[in-house]
């Protein structure tokens, strides 16, 4: 008879999708050991099921286009329109037609790991990536919408690949040829929103971790730009650094 370890060494190693056929051999095994491990696996395999048709949820906008004949689909979507300091960061990320990536969600819906390990993922199986970024200065004389429309322009003409449709979240990006839908919540709703709403993130977390070497002081690796009261206390006591918005910042003094 097979023991206990042995089967559940056997079920973490198999394929996710597999284990329905797997479980068959032990659904009648009336070792307390193994119903456990029957039940655990049936939830993992339903969470698993349950994952597939939100993904395919998140595929709808998409597949409308692809009946079509549209292929090209690029996400777009930008990160820190809020934060005192630092950048607003955008991305337009094109996937592969119906590629659906585990866990892919809007970005404020993961954890840091999670989005590293998705940035990953995107970054390997996108047809192209474009990301677009405008400084505090910029922010400052243009306002923050334009300038986020400003590095959303530049996500699209960075992808090397032009796409035939794009897909926004929530806006409509001005001085753009290219045909566009703009979907309210589109990073929750969109798999090609969401992967661009993780590639921005990261890019712009990263950004701002790095930074925070330079200027000290602030908590900018663990507030990214934003202001939280370890942030205010380093603007009070440091003054401004030189990413700083002076524009988000005329009430701090």
């Amino acid at each position: 008879m097979t023991s206990i370890a042995e089967i559940k060494k056997q079920l973490q190693e198999i394929n996710i999708a597999d284990i329905p056929e797997a479980l068959k051999q032990y659904r009648n095994d009336e070792r307390a050991g193994v119903i456990s491990l029957v039940k655990s696996y049936d939830k993992k395999y339903a969470a698993y099921l349950k994952e597939l048709e939100r993904l395919d949820t998140m595929l709808e906008y998409e597949r409308g286009y692809y009946k079509k004949g549209v292929k090209l689909i690029a996400g777009i979507d930008e990160v820190g329109r809020g934060p005192l300091a630092g950048p607003v960061v955008a991305a337009a990320v094109i996937l592969p037609e119906n590629c659906a990536i585990e866990g892919l969600n809007d970005s404020k819906k993961l954890s840091p790991k999670k989005r590293e390990e998705l940035y990953d993922i995107i970054m390997e199986k996108a047809l192209s990536v474009g990301i677009g970024a405008v400084d505090n200065i910029t922010i400052d004389q243009i306002n923050i919408l334009r300038a986020t429309y400003k590095a959303m322009q530049a996500a699209i003409e960075n992808l090397k690949i032009k796409p035939e449709q794009l897909l926004v979240d929530a806006v409509t990006i001005p001085d753009v040829t290219i045909p566009q839908e703009g979907i309210v919540k589109g990073d929750a709703k969109s798999l090609s929103i969401a992967a661009a709403s993780v590639i921005a993130k990261v890019t712009r977390d990263r950004y701002m971790i790095k930074i925070a070497d330079v200027y000290t002081g602030y908590d900018f690796e663990n507030n990214m730009g934003y202001g939280t009261p370890k942030h205010i206390e380093g603007i009070k006591k440091l003054g401004f650094s030189a990413i700083h918005r002076q524009s988000f910042c005329k009430d701090i003094f």
